[in-house]
Parts: C-alpha cells; sequence; structure tokens
C-alpha cells in the first residue's frame, strides 16, 4: 500500500513539473534568446496558475487585442445586436434621398459569402416606388457617427493605405477595399495596372512595384483616408496574368453615394448630385436635413457572427468597427472622439469586473497600433470571466478559431494531440508572435496565454516553440 502511494505522488509530481520543464525548455529556445516572453496558464476550474513566467509583463499583443474587443461588445451588446442602414427621404427636401450610416461593417462585405450588391439592388428597387422619373433627385449619404478621424493616429505608415488598415466610419461598403489587378506576364517590363474591383475612378496611381521570383505578395498601397493619390511599392510574382493586391478605398460614404447613384440611374432615376456629410460635419453646420419616410432598411448580421469573423478570420476593420461602435454607445455625440471613448469604456469595463488594468495600453480594437501593449495576466483574467461569469460565454468561445480546423489556426498544432482542443486568437505583426485562448482536454480544461515580442529566430520558429510548450500543458 505504501509502495502504491509512493508510487502515485511521484506520478503527480511528474505531471506537475512536466509544464514546468516544458516551460523553462521554450524560455531557453534559441529563436527566443533575445525575446520578452510572457506566459501564462491557469486551470479553469480551480482558478489556480498551472505555470507562469513574467505574467505581469505589459507586451505588445498584436491581434490578441481582438480578444478584448470582441469579448467587450458582446458584453455590452449582446450576440443578437444588428446594425442598421436607412434609406430614407428627406421631410424638408422630397427631392433629396438620404443614406443614413449606423457603423455597419457587414455593408456589401465578402465575409459571409452574401451578394455584396443586395444593399443597392434592394434599394434601387424600393426608391422606384417612391421617386418620379422625370424629376431631378440628389443624394446625401450621413456617414458622420465615428467622425472622419476613421484611423488610430498610433498606426503606421506602411499599413496606411491598405485594405487590413482601411478607415472606419458612419458608412462602410464592401469592406472598405478594393482589388488592385495587374499583368505581371511580361518579365522584362514593371507590373502593368489592369483595372481595379469594384471600379475606383478617381483613385490615381504611381506605380513603383518590381517582380520577384519567389511567388510572394510583397505588394504595398500608400496613402492617407479621403485622398486619392496612391503610390504602391514593393514586389509581387512574375508571370501572371492578373495579380491582385488590395487597398482600402478613400472616401467609403461618397463611394457608397455614387455606387447607389449609378445603379439609380440605370433603372431611370435621374440623379444630379452626391455628397456626404463630411463637410457639413467639418464646418460643424447644423443638420441639413429632416428624417422622413423610410424606404428601406438593410440590417447586419447578428453580433455573434460579426465576432466570429473578427477572431477566426482576425479582421481588422470589423474589429474597428466594433470599438467605435462601444464608444459611441457610451457618448452619442458625433464630435466626440468614439474611438477613445471605446477604449475608455473597455478599461472601465474590465476593472468593474476585477480584473486589474494596471498593464493595460490600448490604441485601437484590432490590435495594429505597436504601442498597444497588456500582460498575459489581464489577458487570462477576461478570459477566465468570460468563461465563468459571462453569459456570452458560448457564443464568444465558438468565435475563436479551432486549432488545425480553421482561420490563423489552421496550421497551428495540427497533428498534436491538442489539434481540435484548443480555441484561440493568435496575433503576429514585426516581431511580435502571440496566443492567447482555452484547452480542452475532457477533465484538463486550462486557459492560457503566450506572447513572444522581439524575437530573433524566424516566425516558423517561435511558432513552433510554442507548440512544443503547449504540447507539455
Amino acid at each position: 500500500m505504501k509502495r502504491f502511494l509512493l508510487l502515485y505522488v511521484s506520478l503527480c509530481i511528474v505531471r506537475l513539473s512536466y509544464p514546468q520543464i516544458g516551460l523553462q525548455q521554450f524560455i531557453n529556445n534559441p529563436a527566443l534568446k533575445h525575446a520578452s516572453v510572457g506566459v501564462q496558464v491557469t486551470d479553469l476550474k480551480t482558478g489556480k496558475t498551472i505555470v507562469s513566467h513574467d505574467p505581469q509583463k505589459s507586451l505588445t499583443p498584436a491581434s490578441v487585442t481582438k480578444i478584448i474587443t470582441s469579448a467587450t461588445a458582446l458584453e455590452l451588446l449582446g450576440g443578437e445586436y444588428r446594425y442598421a442602414t436607412h434609406v430614407v427621404l428627406d421631410e424638408n427636401d422630397p427631392a433629396r434621398i438620404l443614406v443614413l450610416g449606423s457603423g455597419d461593417p457587414t455593408l456589401g462585405s465578402e465575409a459571409f459569402g452574401d451578394n455584396t450588391t443586395a444593399f443597392f439592388i434592394n434599394a434601387t428597387d424600393a426608391l422606384k416606388k417612391e421617386l418620379q422619373p422625370d424629376k431631378d433627385y440628389s443624394i446625401y449619404v450621413v456617414d458622420n457617427l465615428f467622425g472622419y478621424d476613421g484611423i488610430s493616429p498610433e498606426w503606421t505608415w506602411i499599413d496606411m493605405g491598405n485594405y487590413y488598415a482601411s478607415g472606419s466610419y458612419g458608412i462602410s461598403i464592401f469592406d472598405n477595399s478594393y482589388r488592385l489587378f495587374f499583368d505581371t506576364s511580361d518579365w522584362n517590363a514593371p507590373p502593368r495596372i489592369l483595372r481595379t474591383e469594384p471600379e475606383m475612378k478617381k483613385i490615381r496611381f504611381s506605380n513603383f512595384l518590381t517582380l520577384n521570383t519567389s511567388g510572394s505578395d510583397n505588394g504595398y498601397i500608400y496613402g492617407v483616408p479621403f485622398s486619392y493619390d496612391r503610390t504602391i511599392k514593393g514586389n509581387i510574382p512574375a508571370g501572371r496574368a492578373g495579380f491582385s493586391i488590395k487597398g482600402d478605398i478613400p472616401d467609403p460614404g461618397l463611394f457608397l453615394g455614387e455606387t447607389l447613384t449609378d445603379y439609380l440611374i440605370r433603372s431611370g432615376i435621374k440623379i444630379s448630385r452626391v455628397e456626404t456629410a463630411r463637410s457639413d460635419y467639418l464646418a460643424k453646420k447644423p443638420q441639413p436635413y429632416k428624417v422622413g419616410k423610410i424606404v428601406h432598411t438593410q440590417t447586419s448580421r447578428p453580433m455573434k457572427d460579426i465576432v466570429k469573423e473578427v477572431n477566426v478570420k482576425s479582421n481588422n476593420h470589423y474589429a474597428e468597427h466594433l470599438i467605435r461602435t462601444i464608444g459611441r454607445t457610451q457618448n452619442a455625440d458625433i464630435y466626440s472622439d468614439p474611438l477613445q471613448a471605446g477604449i475608455d469604456y473597455i478599461k472601465k469595463f474590465w476593472e468593474q469586473q476585477g480584473v486589474s488594468i494596471a498593464s493595460f495600453t490600448l490604441y485601437d480594437g484590432s490590435g495594429l497600433a505597436p504601442q498597444d501593449a497588456f500582460s498575459p495576466a489581464f489577458l487570462n483574467e477576461v478570459l477566465f470571466f468570460m468563461y465563468s461569469k459571462s453569459k456570452n460565454y458560448s457564443v464568444f468561445f465558438d468565435s475563436l478559431p479551432v486549432t488545425g480546423q480553421d482561420g490563423t489556426l489552421r496550421s497551428f498544432m495540427r497533428g498534436t494531440k491538442y489539434e481540435g482542443k484548443i480555441s484561440a486568437k493568435s496575433g503576429s505583426i514585426g516581431g511580435v508572435q502571440c496566443y492567447s485562448g482555452y484547452l480542452m482536454d475532457g477533465s484538463k480544461q486550462y486557459v492560457f496565454t503566450v506572447m513572444v515580442n522581439k524575437f530573433n529566430g524566424t516566425r516558423s520558429q517561435v511558432r513552433s516553440a510554442i507548440e512544443k510548450f503547449l504540447s507539455t500543458l
């Protein structure tokens, strides 16, 4: 009996020490020699720490920031919340059509496989029943809900102009992005611009792209919001007849108005002028319209679908709309900064839940800002709260990609014992690789965060080291 007890105790000690040995091997990995590393693994049933290393260290999180944004949005708005974009007639001017933006990031989005032109088709059909073909009309797009500072002041120049750093405003259309197509079939000539989809009639491109033989997409589009001048730099694969890269639509509200105009004109309705609320907003003029009859309402997918897109596909654009939506619910004044209001609410909300925010610094909702920072302990506390106290836990858990199966974790942990048993968010920008989420394997239920900053090895080496560590849990 004593021998049995001794053996049992010995096995328990070995089991408990295995993660610690794995952690030490992880920290000592040559790829992390000069890196800043933070790790926290917590037992969901007991709340006790399984293993940790500098869990209070404030580190750059990259896209694991979306855990905070999506969780807060669910807690504030609920999984069934939907955005609504209204097409109405101006009660003060019966010849003016109003499009009232609610900050819906899904309007015309490719994310869900829906018809991206449904809004224009439905709005045109509805307006044809109300308008007279022998009259002239104008369109006024109210896209001022979030103001016009659509990007974080902490985003870097190298990102602006690209689709993953598109601006967030009261109106979003087609994910606020377009595709720019090139012909690179002539190896002795620079990439030749073919077209944009959708057609961007006003954009002027300065093309400095070169060709590569690696097959890698290293092409970037540079430009600032509301400017139609774009510079293209980097290199793209040679030998392609229709290679494309993606950029951001400079003025989404105006583009929506112009696109709706094209649909209405083709249907026989005359549109003589298209404008947005931007000029009136910047001049701080009183609202120049009065909402009359609602002709058409386009509603979004529910919040539960939106946060799944945020987390599985790591959709920056959706995340930025979410944090501004959070902010605008707290301060309805359209001249207030919705991004800052969203950040302030996130801090306040998690502090009220008993989560320490001492390590927490935030400048956006997506994690694209290099100055974002918080600790593994902070993330674990948020994830623990969502598991143990949130009525939205199931929706939140289902929004996270699964190892070896989907999204940004499709190849992560594939072929290991934890394939399909970890639901987590990844995060990566220059010199940053992070993972945070849940490990659910029978009675073994953990919440974990691994954050690595300024590593000297390759990204694949760091990913592999994290996989080996998680396999020891």
